[in-house]
């Protein structure tokens, strides 16, 4: 299905009227779990989990068979400025690296029985130095917000996204930054791993970044500061949600691009949970902001939505437990 919106607009009212959990289902899963045989919350965050997912998909006793790993790739203007260890040319070697089965998310999406995509958007055509102009004009970011719904199949019962995009984390801090406040400092880390010049390199063109947008919310944010890449994580997020697929979100730059859905309208991301919290030290203050608890935290700060996939076996395990386990009755087992 091609996307219900050519203007930011329009998306946002798409956004707004996007369904909800289903209540009925998420209250039987409740029920069930409490049937278990297993002391109650014995199995922790696990049974919160499968409770989540059993609502979002309407179904009290879900199985998880066809999740979908999406990669998007995009490159920014700002790398211009020297905010990034590796070229821009690195972007469109790493899309045919995860073309030809080489990367890293190759092998944790075919870990998790994951479905995986591939999607670069115009990475001949950077996007602007946001320093200097926005980063995008409106049919830009609508256009990406629309190659991330496409992106999305409706037959898929799990969504994780990534991104491969040198300059991105930049984006993800002056987003971030913009969205919360503070200073650039608070949300700039090394990304690729830059020196500390790089450093301070990255944390000005943040600063001058945000300072000339005016702090921008919502999907202004993710206009003037974000990238292709970023915009079509969260058209894929939004597609998610219209069709009750539940998201893992992924890391630093996944996570800032999915706030934007947040602060243009609370709740957007109630479909969504975090799948890890990187080594890239804002992430977990992003997270705070959210209210979302990672459900790992190994030290990762690849991106390529690796540290979400990882999680798949995770969510997966959940709701196995909950849809596969005898209840007391069922078991002939007696309950406390």
């Amino acid at each position: 299905m091609s996307a219900d919106f050519t203007t930011l607009a329009e998306f946002r009212a798409v956004l707004a009227g996007a369904p909800g959990t289903d209540q009925k289902a998420q209250g039987e899963a409740e029920a069930r779990n409490g049937q278990l045989t297993k002391p109650p919350g014995a199995l922790g965050r696990l049974e919160d989990l499968a409770i989540w997912y059993a609502g979002w998909r309407g179904n009290p006793r879900p199985q998880i068979s066809a999740p979908q790993v999406i990669v998007f790739a995009g490159n920014h203007g700002v790398t211009a400025q020297g905010v990034s260890a590796f070229p821009a040319e690195v972007t469109e070697q790493m899309v045919l690296n995860f073309q030809h089965g080489g990367a890293a998310i190759n092998q944790l999406a075919k870990a998790a029985g994951a479905t995986l995509d591939v999607v670069a958007l115009d990475l001949e055509r950077p996007t602007a130095d946001f320093t200097q102009d926005a980063a995008m004009n409106e049919d830009d970011v609508v256009s990406a917000l629309a190659t991330g719904w496409n992106a999305v199949s409706a037959d898929s019962d799990l969504l994780v996204v990534g991104e491969m995009g040198i300059g991105n984390t930049t984006s993800a801090a002056a987003i971030a930054n913009a969205l919360y406040g503070g200073e650039a400092a608070d949300w700039v880390g090394r990304g690729t791993g830059v020196d500390d010049a790089g450093l301070a390199i990255k944390e000005r063109v943040v600063r001058e970044g945000v300072e000339k947008h005016g702090n921008p919310k919502g999907l202004k944010a993710l206009q003037t500061l974000g990238g292709r890449e970023l915009a079509a994580m969260a058209g894929a997020i939004a597609r998610a949600r219209s069709l009750r697929i539940p998201v893992i979100m992924d890391g630093f730059i996944c996570t800032s691009a999915a706030a934007t859905l947040e602060s243009e309208l609370s709740g957007a991301l109630d479909h969504v949970v975090s799948g890890h919290v990187s080594a890239e030290a804002a992430h977990g203050a992003v997270l705070k902001q959210l209210g979302k608890e990672p459900m790992l935290s190994l030290g990762m700060r690849l991106g390529e939505g690796s540290g979400a996939a990882v999680a798949i076996n995770i969510l997966k395990s959940a709701v196995a437990c909950h849809s596969g386990m005898a209840t007391f009755a069922e078991a002939g087992v007696s309950d406390g």
